[in-house]
């Protein structure tokens, strides 16, 4: 009885992997895909970003992809592993490093766990714990942005709810224009968010790669406009 029960997780389990494989292959980007961005405040260079897709991973011996935000300014670093279900897009795990005029932080959040996202922060020898209290799935801005660029229809007028752990904010498609990035200017998709914290432009070819983030952050209201792209395909 033991084997059978054992052949069956192994079943299930091929099965899974499987069917998360076949739906990596649908995917408009691959892994190793980054986009360099120049970080920018009122106008100046403030400093330098990027946006990587690393594919495949394990967390807690589940399957997830691993996204990797990394900001680095004037005595300001910030790096994020984003770990996210590969089928719903949706945030399991942030671990975030930061590093603001030398005081250092870990900051672990929980997603996805029985209506609550869980936070731990480390100071030092000092660690703070929230627990967020929210009905539903929650969303992460990088995560999102990437099922958008999978899953999106890119419809002018069509809205979008991103459910954020403080807030819920709608993104709606407002008009397809032109931006220029990495020295080009590209045929884009403009997406701007209600209330006003976001702007999103992507590209409007087969990657739909995001060309600009406009946010407001631990720096401020920054923009994240597109210096380099690396679509992996050469790694």
């Amino acid at each position: 009885m033991k084997k059978i029960y054992q052949i069956i997780i192994l079943v299930v389990m091929v099965f899974l992997f499987v069917r998360d494989e076949s739906r990596a292959a649908d995917l408009p980007f691959v892994d190793g895909e980054k986009v360099t961005y120049a970080i920018r405040k009122f106008g100046a260079k403030a400093g330098q970003a990027s946006l990587e897709f690393n594919g495949y991973g394990q967390l807690d011996g589940k399957p997830v992809y691993l996204i990797t935000f990394t900001a680095r300014a004037f005595n300001f670093f910030d790096e994020e592993k984003i770990f996210i279900d590969p089928q719903t897009f949706l945030p399991i795990r942030v671990e975030r490093d930061l590093n603001i005029f030398g005081k250092k932080e870990k900051i672990v959040e929980n997603y996805q766990e029985q209506g609550k996202v869980t936070i731990v922060k480390q100071v030092g020898a000092k660690t703070i714990e929230k627990v967020l209290e929210k009905q539903g799935s929650v969303e992460n801005l990088y995560g999102f942005i990437y099922r958008y660029r999978r899953d999106g229809k890119f419809v002018i007028g069509d809205d979008l709810v991103m459910r954020l752990p403080t807030k819920d904010v709608t993104i709606t498609v407002l008009k397809q224009d032109t931006l220029k990035a990495a020295g080009e200017v590209h045929d884009a998709f403009f997406l701007a968010s209600d209330p006003a914290k976001y702007k999103l432009w992507f590209d409007s070819g087969e990657g739909k790669v995001p060309l600009r983030i406009d946010s407001g952050g631990v720096l401020g209201a920054t923009s994240l406009v597109m210096i380099e792209y690396s679509s992996g395909h050469d790694k």
